[in-house]
C-alpha cells in the first residue's frame, strides 16, 4: 500500500534530519543497537552493531544496478506523481533522488569506533528503552542527516560497500 509514496518520502527525508521508519517502503533493522563501554567509561558503537545490517547491506550490494536502472525508468511517472503528492508540484523526483544519493556519498568515514552519549530525559519517567536515546557525542556527527547517520551506524565497511553501490546505481539513473 502506498509504496511509491512511502518511497518518495523516504528518499525525500534521507537528507533531512529526520526520517520516519512509519514511512520506510522496508522495515528497519530489528534488535537493540550494540553498545560498549570503554575502560574510561565511555560508551561506543560496538563493532558487532554492524552485523544487524548485514541482510540490508547484503540485499542492497546484491541488486543488479542496470536492472534497477531499467526498473526504475518504467516506474519513475508513479514515483514522480507520489513526489509531487509529498507537496513539491512541478519539481523533479529524479533531482531530488540524485541530490540525496550525492549527500549520502559525503557521509564520512570516521576510522574509529564512534562515541555515544545517552541524552538525558527532563521529567519523572525516563523511557523504557534507552537504547533510543542514544546520539553522537560528536556534535558534527550528531548533526548529520538521518540518512547518514543511518550509514554511519552500519559500520564503516558497510557504508563503504553502500555507497559503491549509489556511485553505481546513480550513474544508471543520470544516464540519458
Amino acid at each position: 500500500d502506498g509504496l511509491a509514496r512511502r518511497i518518495a518520502a523516504t528518499v525525500d527525508n534521507l537528507a533531512r534530519s529526520q526520517a520516519a521508519s512509519r514511512l520506510w517502503p522496508l522495515h528497519p533493522v530489528g534488535g537493540r543497537m550494540a553498545v560498549t563501554q570503554t575502560d574510561d567509561g565511555r560508551m561506543e558503537i560496538a563493532p558487532a552493531n554492524a552485523a544487524r545490517y548485514e541482510a540490508v547491506v547484503r540485499f542492497v550490494v546484491g541488486l543488479d544496478v542496470e536492472q534497477a536502472g531499467v526498473l526504475y525508468r518504467r516506474v519513475y511517472p508513479v514515483l514522480q506523481q507520489a513526489y509531487e503528492e509529498l507537496g513539491y508540484p512541478g519539481q523533479r523526483f529524479n533531482d531530488r533522488l540524485v541530490a540525496v544519493i550525492d549527500h549520502l556519498l559525503q557521509t564520512p568515514e570516521p576510522p574509529g569506533p564512534l562515541a555515544l552519549k545517552l541524552v538525558q530525559v527532563q521529567g519523572q519517567l525516563a523511557p523504557q528503552q534507552p537504547w533510543l536515546r542514544y546520539e553522537f557525542a560528536d556534535a558534527d556527527l550528531q548533526s548529520l542527516s538521518a540518512g547518514q547517520k543511518i550509514l554511519l551506524r552500519m559500520g564503516v565497511e558497510h557504508t563503504q560497500r553502500i555507497k559503491a553501490q549509489l556511485r553505481a546505481l546513480r550513474a544508471q539513473i543520470t544516464r540519458r
